[in-house]
């Protein structure tokens, strides 16, 4: 059912579904990290067995990125919308009237699928609505919005956690989710691949489940069950032989899920690297400053969240801005200039030691972060062809939750490993220069990379005036 609408009202209309689907997802995931104590006290669980609502939320939306991109593509973007709001919310309702850990986990994962669905159709949606010259705009406006709700999770989580109760933060999604649903089922457009087959490669979507399931678990569990441990080293071999077989599969089969000539795409390539280590270096540095703000600093967790809100705050600047800065830019030079801002943020970090100064860098180093993963979204539906937007987003996101995920984990395991020797604030620094480090040298050889590819593909000029003898 669709309502007849001017082309403006679908816009106002696509833009309230996406934004409100995204903003509930942001919210959802960063208000239940505060929440783990309750659940683990209520449902008379270990806090390490309440984890796992957070491990198979992961496993869940990783795997199912690229499936959700390619099935807008193939299906319909506008369906597939639907049914990935409509499983969030559905599971939404699951995780607060669960009953027990082992619901909840599955609840969980309903919620992901839903999610893995909703982010890359999302992007596509707006991508398809939207005209060319206010795309990007409206792009980074939904980031914004999201990038709020990542804003006020932890306040929201830690609020219903110390108030109401955990569970309404998943009550909350439920009005939420069904608000989105409707307006998306009045007034998103369907669009869709019109050269892709009716129909999705299914061996290649088991392959790509069965490896991203086991490296997210590996990531996720490796800390708790040892990087040296069987169960361990099976994942990373399940995922090693995974991927490998996904790679064969894509090469030969007739119509791939993902279409590999997508990395001959320079600047898709190159967006996506500098988006992934943004995510990295994001994740790392919410972990290092949490870290040091409690048990450096000595604040106290109200406390500590309140210096957060002046990164939030960039963050959530960061969509409008990187969609301005789109409008002037080409993608690869603001991708680098996220990476700069970004880089040179979490260096100074270690320098700091007066309140004053710590709390703008803070600020500083957030707006290049969330510039540079923001704008990974918005940067990459510039540089690919409109019907393949849902596939180029999904390969996207799934390397940015991989990637980040990959990244705590090897900042949790060097954090283990030198704080024995060192002080851990020591520890922290370390990281943190090592971040900067890697995001301003990929920042200068992206810009390097560019460079080279804009005289390869500059035209020669044929037109010189004729020599002119006496």
């Amino acid at each position: 059912m669709r309502w007849p609408e001017s082309p403006a009202a679908t816009r106002r209309g696509a833009f309230v579904a996406v934004a409100v689907a995204l903003f509930c997802i942001q919210l959802d995931f960063f208000a239940l990290n505060l929440a783990l104590p309750g659940i683990a006290a209520e449902l008379d669980v270990t806090v390490s067995a309440a984890q796992w609502t957070l491990s198979a939320y992961m496993l869940a939306i990783g795997c199912f990125f690229i499936i959700g991109g390619r099935t807008g593509d193939v299906c319909g973007r506008r369906v597939t919308l639907l049914v990935g709001i409509a499983l969030f919310t559905a599971g939404s309702a699951g995780c607060a009237l669960a009953p027990g850990l082992g619901l909840l986990v599955a609840a969980r994962i309903v919620q992901g699928v839903g999610a893995a669905f909703v982010f890359p159709v999302s992007v596509s949606v707006i991508t398809n609505a939207f005209p060319e010259q206010t795309r990007a705009r409206a792009l980074g406006a939904v980031f914004g919005v999201a990038n709020i709700g990542t804003a006020l999770g932890p306040f929201v989580g830690g609020g219903f956690t110390e108030g109401p109760g955990w569970r309404w933060i998943f009550w909350l999604m439920v009005p939420l989710g069904l608000l989105s649903l409707v307006t998306a089922l009045l007034y998103v457009p369907d669009s869709r691949d019109p050269s892709a087959p009716r129909g999705l490669d299914l061996p290649g979507c088991a392959l790509t489940v069965c490896g991203l399931a086991a490296l997210t678990l590996a990531v996720e569990r490796g800390d708790a069950w040892g990087w040296g441990s069987a169960r361990t080293l099976g994942c990373l071999a399940v995922a090693a032989g995974g991927g490998g077989l996904f790679l064969v599969r894509e090469g030969r089969a007739r119509h791939p899920l993902i279409d590999l000539r997508l990395f001959r795409n320079l600047p898709y390539v190159l967006v996506t690297a500098m988006g992934s280590l943004s995510n990295m270096a994001y994740a790392v540095t919410v972990l290092l400053a949490t870290l040091t703000l409690q048990g450096v600093r000595g604040l106290s967790p109200l406390l500590a969240g309140t210096v957060f809100l002046a990164p939030a705050l960039m963050v959530a600047v960061s969509g409008p801005l990187g969609a301005r800065l789109g409008r002037h830019l080409e993608p690869t030079p603001v991708m680098a200039l996220a990476g700069a801002v970004a880089g040179t943020g979490m260096y100074a970090l270690t320098e700091v030691t007066a309140w004053w100064l710590y709390v703008p860098v803070f600020a500083w180093c957030g707006l290049g972060l969330g510039l540079g993963y923001t704008f990974a979204g918005v940067a990459t539906q510039q540089v690919v062809a409109p019907a393949r937007a849902g596939e180029a987003a999904g390969v996207l996101l799934t390397f940015l939750v991989t990637s980040g995920a990959i990244a705590l984990a090897g900042a949790a395991a060097a954090i283990s490993a030198t704080t024995p020797q060192r002080p851990p604030e020591e520890a922290y620094d370390a990281l943190l220069r090592l971040g900067g480090a890697v995001l301003l040298s990929t920042a200068l050889a992206v810009t390097a990379a560019t460079a080279v590819r804009r005289r390869r593909t500059a035209p020669r000029r044929t037109d010189r005036a004729p020599l002119r003898h006496p």
